[in-house]
């Protein structure tokens, strides 16, 4: 996510050798072997390989990001280095879209195709006897514990009008961007991370509920597994796009970004209406179908 300084530029600029690539793989190898180990019950080794793989990885993103940055603060970024940011994250953003379109396709299978499917008279008892096909179906009688489905009210629909809102405050605050009202900006990106803070404030207690009053986990059959799937997945998202505007805000404070250049903004922009889109559609066929 860099800024452009046009004018200054060379015409492609190609950065040195980086030590990033190879340190990121080792802190994802460390951190897979240690997941490894930690599902094997290797512990205390388990636990410290993914922590210190993370804690690694983390820090490699710090500086690959630093130099980044200071790359396009220093003017080596031109308008074709900005085309290749912009083709970069609109192909992120597309496998992010093909990640979720696979957890709402396994929704969609096991409630609009398998369900119907096995109430054919044909099949009819071909899981367990009595098998019934109805959404949301909890499996074999005790084989699941009895829990109560989440309801669009009210939570998920406050969410929803949060979520809504940010989007608006988010666009408020680009349009003040391309018009140079930098404090204007300032203002109201931060009231977008404030209500996505919000968002992931009522996502926690709406767990809380599920959990001590719905009975409702991941081990909650399809049902349990999908909800818990979509909606954990989303909200970190929500989360990851929340620090990702963070970190806008506090390079608008240090003086980074102008009117006409400012595809670090646009960039964390596109992902955080890419998750109010994603949860307009959660909302839709988990909460209310």
């Amino acid at each position: 996510m860099a800024n452009v300084q046009a004018g200054k530029a060379p015409y492609y600029f190609v950065p040195s050798l980086s030590r990033h690539p190879a340190m990121a793989a080792v802190a994802l190898l460390l951190w897979g072997l240690g997941m490894a180990a930690w599902v094997n019950k290797m512990t205390p080794l388990g636990p410290v390989l993914v922590f210190g793989g993370l804690a690694m990885f983390l820090f490699v993103l710090y500086q690959w990001f630093g130099d980044a940055i200071s790359e396009s603060e220093g003017g080596m970024y031109s308008k074709r280095v900005d085309a290749s940011y912009r083709w970069s994250m609109s192909w992120f953003i597309f496998s992010e879209v093909m990640f979720f379109a696979a957890f709402f396709g396994a929704l969609f299978y096991a409630r609009g195709i398998t369900m119907p499917w096995l109430a054919d008279p044909d099949y009819s008892g071909i899981l367990w006897p009595d098998f019934r096909a109805v959404w949301p179906n909890a499996g074999p009688q005790g084989s699941v514990e009895p829990f109560t489905t989440m309801g669009p009210l009210w939570i998920p629909t406050i969410n929803t009008a949060l979520l809504l809102t940010s989007g608006l405050t988010l666009t408020i605050a680009h349009h003040a961007l391309v018009v140079g009202n930098r404090s204007k900006t300032m203002f109201w990106l931060a009231a977008t991370i404030l209500l996505g803070a919000v968002f992931m404030g009522f996502q926690v207690y709406e767990y809380v509920h599920a959990y001590s009053d719905l009975n409702l986990k991941l081990t909650s059959g399809i049902y349990g597994s999908t909800f818990f799937m979509l909606t954990g997945f989303h909200g970190f998202h929500v989360t990851m796009g929340a620090i990702m505007l963070s970190v806008i805000l506090y390079r608008l404070w240090k003086g980074h970004f102008t009117k006409e250049h400012h595809f670090g903004f646009e960039g964390a922009a596109w992902y955080w209406h890419f998750v109010d889109v994603v949860w307009l559609g959660l909302y839709v066929l988990v909460y209310w179908m």
